[in-house]
């Protein structure tokens, strides 16, 4: 059988080894260190952003910042249903109730008119949001500037889940760096990696410390162990940071390449009006993280699944849109605002192959593969 061709597998860019050898003969092979103070810093820089707290993971980032935000048992929380489960379990971890929003046709992410509806019943309901969540999909940004206005006039804070979007920009500014604070995922499949990691982002340098204090077990200053606080263990560790650090070198690159994914398989599948595909509207630069499809009804009966199962006869991974969270059992009950477009998604999108390491023979496996289906 020919080789696997994954989904977003991590892609190294030769300058990682330098920083994770450093924090070997230094003996930092430790949690926190050089290196993930300079990754925070250069994070920082590169997104234009005040503050970074590099962590553990996404998930870690969004739980330290609904803590921040004080948010507690029987709070409310709005979060956008089409997305990974990650973005809503955090609301969960504080007992407190997600309202999930369906998305937008243009942009696939969270509807802004739907939000105000939302917000406008939730209030008349007698139980005002605390928090609004929005993810950027497969690296889109959203209708930002439309969610923060509504999210001011409501003074509702906005939470930015930036984990598919690193490297992607709205009116040429950062996704991550627009809401009261943003956060970022480095997971093995996203367009850097650190391994396992992730980051909390904000121009409030104060939020930044409070993460950085929660996520190292809440101790307070005292020469022995003493806590005011519940704490976690969500820091990055400084071997992790090294690679964050050498991946950071090479961010630019991977942009390129997964656009440039994204320009072939718009190429490839041109003659098939009934496939479409997520557009960048005016304004939106998306780093692609993942090139996905739209199969439309059509003569012979292709669709999403048949699709997915026939590249998996050859080896090749695809995968369906997310699942929304309303659909998910876990979530089954709770407030959701729908217009059935993250319905529709699911039931018919399917996400390719977008690795910035796709080989030109890899392609040619992809190309045939589909002239076989279609």
């Amino acid at each position: 059988m020919n080789n696997k061709i994954w989904l977003s597998s991590p892609h190294m860019g030769g300058g990682e080894m330098k920083y994770v050898q450093d924090a070997y003969d230094t003996n930092w092979v430790a949690p926190l260190g050089p290196n993930v103070n300079n990754f925070e810093k250069e994070l920082a820089d590169k997104l234009g952003i005040a503050g970074v707290a590099a962590l553990s993971s996404g998930t870690a980032a969004i739980h330290l910042a609904l803590i921040i935000l004080g948010i507690k048992h029987s709070d409310e929380v709005i979060c956008s249903s089409f997305t990974f489960s990650a973005t809503a379990n955090p609301i969960m971890y504080q007992s407190a109730t997600p309202v999930f929003i369906d998305s937008e046709a243009d942009t696939w992410n969270m509807d802004p008119e739907l939000l105000e509806t939302a917000i406008k019943d939730r209030i008349k309901k007698g139980n005002k949001p605390k928090a609004i969540v929005f993810v950027h999909l497969y690296g889109m940004p959203a209708k930002i500037y439309d969610i923060l206005e509504i999210s001011q006039r409501y003074d509702i804070p906005v939470i930015e889940d930036a984990a598919e979007a690193l490297g992607s920009r709205f009116n040429k500014q950062s996704c991550g760096s627009f809401g009261l604070m943003g956060i970022l995922s480095f997971n093995g499949n996203k367009i850097i990696t650190t391994s396992g990691g992730g980051a909390l982002v904000s121009n409030n340098l104060k939020y930044i410390e409070k993460a950085r204090f929660l996520a190292t077990q809440a101790r307070d200053k005292a020469p022995h162990y003493q806590h005011s606080e519940v704490g976690y263990n969500y820091r990055m560790s400084n071997i992790v940071a090294g690679i964050g650090r050498g991946q950071l070198e090479v961010l630019e690159s991977r942009i390129i390449k997964r656009r440039e994914n994204n320009q072939f398989y718009r190429k490839l599948l041109s003659d098939y009006d009934f496939i479409s595909f997520q557009n960048e509207p005016k304004n939106h630069f998306s780093n692609y993280w993942l090139t996905t499809i739209i199969v439309g009804t059509n003569k012979q009966g292709i669709t999403s699944e048949s699709i997915r199962l026939s590249m998996e006869q050859e080896n090749i991974e695809t995968r369906p849109l997310w699942k929304p969270m309303h659909l998910q059992p876990v979530f089954a009950g709770y407030p959701v605002y729908l217009n059935g477009v993250s319905e529709r998604l699911f039931n018919h999108g399917l996400c390719l192959p977008s690795g910035s390491n796709l080989s030109e023979p890899e392609k040619e496996r992809i190309v045939r593969c589909f002239e076989a289906i279609l």
